[in-house]
């Protein structure tokens, strides 16, 4: 491979001839090979729409000549289109804070910038990575801005899917009203309940996820950028600070301000431990939610078998016919993953000392990772699961009748000690509630068709009480 010879700080370093990153980045990628992985989409456009604001906003104090400038937001532009997507390469698991993330921005879009001023890449005569492309700016404030930025991108998309997954699974409610079916308690009979009641639920309990998403969002909203090295703000004008929030806010179409304390902003990881932590939340009911799916649909012949979930994909590679709830199980899958993550979130945020938290970069990775398969299980899981989800009214309503969980309805009628051994002879005889009852004489079949009538057995009430 051809090369060319680039010089920083440290001295020479060899960089491929055709590369718009330069030396920083080559020893990154030479210093980091740990995982594989490139940065996150999300997590590379936010640097680039900072380091646009930013040279707008150099060029607006007067800082920055406007010749530069523009040279600067065009190849930021370029990138932004998706234009140099190969050259962001560095390691997410990398120098501590992001450094080495920030300098491959920088020397990309200089480079870049450089070309489109006639100039040829490594040779930083006219636009400089960290003069032009960096004034006004430090890793400690851009790069916490920049993870910011990607979690509400990618937030208010995993709040769209679970609006979406609610909308959903409300559809389902209203479908499975009229299904009448036994509830179960520690996986034991227990009193009627209709299968729509149960779908209500599950879109009660993500609605209620999809708000505390919301409510975690506000802290990411509230900038550092400007704070530079320690959050003093050294070297960046206060009409620069204004102007780069702005500028970024009407780039992203977030609301953002500036931060009240920028030294603050560089210190606490608080806003993303809220985050993943609702994502956790999320993550627990999603499993929830998977595995009584699982356990409804199991069978088709040997399982319970109340509701029947979409055929995907063959299940078996040995066992012909055999169809596998597989978007359930992917499910459970990254919810794992997700709630994994939350924990190194959460370690790496209390890991942070004096004026920074240099464990940033393993924050934003784990972050971004979980909001982005989030997203795209949850639009699977309803998409190609929920929305598909069908109902054994059949089933169900023999299940009701046999259910020892019946009894629980007489108790009003009869008192608690005749219910209960009522009860017991159904369990031990394997008779219905209903041809004991009848047996033994206690009601009519008149006053029993009454008491076990099962939809008002669902609502609210005292039924059949003297």
């Amino acid at each position: 491979m051809a090369t060319r010879l680039e010089k920083d700080t440290m001295g020479t370093v060899e960089v491929p001839a055709g590369a718009y990153y330069g030396a920083q980045t080559q020893r990154a990628i030479a210093n980091f090979p740990i995982s594989g992985l490139k940065p996150h989409p999300a997590l590379v456009r936010a640097t680039l729409r900072i380091k646009k604001c930013a040279a707008q906003a150099n060029m607006a104090t007067g800082r920055l000549d406007a010749e530069l400038g523009a040279a600067i937001v065009a190849a930021a532009d370029q990138a932004l289109s998706g234009d140099f997507q190969d050259q962001f390469l560095v390691d997410p698991f990398q120098a501590g804070a992001g450094t080495s993330h920030n300098m491959n921005v920088n020397e990309v879009l200089a480079n870049r910038a450089n070309e489109l001023m006639g100039g040829k890449l490594g040779v930083y005569s006219k636009v400089n990575p960290n003069d032009h492309v960096n004034m006004a700016q430090s890793t400690n404030d851009v790069f916490p801005t920049a993870m910011r930025l990607a979690a509400l991108e990618l937030a208010d998309q995993v709040g769209a899917e679970l609006e979406g997954l609610v909308s959903t699974l409300c559809g389902k409610a209203v479908e499975f009203d009229g299904i009448l079916k036994s509830g179960r308690t520690h996986l034991q009979d227990a009193v009627p309940i209709r299968l729509g009641q149960e779908f209500a639920a599950y879109a009660q309990a993500i609605g209620n996820n999809a708000a505390g998403l919301t409510r975690a969002l506000p802290g990411l909203r509230e900038l550092g950028i400007g704070g530079t090295a320690v959050g003093t703000g050294l070297n960046a004008e206060e009409a620069f600070i204004d102007q780069i929030v702005a500028g970024l806010a009407r780039e992203t179409g977030q609301e953002l301000t500036r931060g009240k304390d920028l030294v603050e902003r560089m210190q606490n990881m608080d806003p993303f431990v809220a985050l993943c932590a609702s994502l956790k939340g999320t993550a627990l009911n999603l499993i929830r939610i998977a595995n009584d799916l699982r356990l409804l649909s199991s069978g088709p012949r040997t399982g319970l078998g109340e509701i029947t979930l979409p055929a995907m994909q063959p299940g078996s590679s040995i066992m012909p016919g055999k169809v596998n709830p597989v978007m359930a199980e992917v499910t459970n899958m990254v919810c794992f993953q997700v709630i994994g993550a939350e924990l190194a979130v959460t370690m790496a945020a209390q890991a942070g000392q004096l004026e920074l938290n240099v464990m940033m970069p393993v924050i934003a990775y784990n972050t971004l990772f979980s909001l982005e398969i989030l997203k795209n299980c949850l639009h699977q899981f309803t998409g190609c699961c929920v929305a598909g989800i069908g109902a054994s009214e059949a089933r169900c309503r023999s299940y009701l009748d046999q259910s020892v969980g019946l009894a629980t309805v007489l108790a009003p009628s009869i008192g608690y000690a005749a219910a209960a051994e009522v009860a017991k002879e159904s369990a031990q005889s394997g008779k219905s509630i209903r041809e004991v009852v009848l047996e033994r004489g206690i009601l009519s079949a008149a006053a029993l068709d009454e008491v076990l009538s099962p939809y008002p057995l669902t609502s609210p009430g005292v039924h059949g009480e003297k």
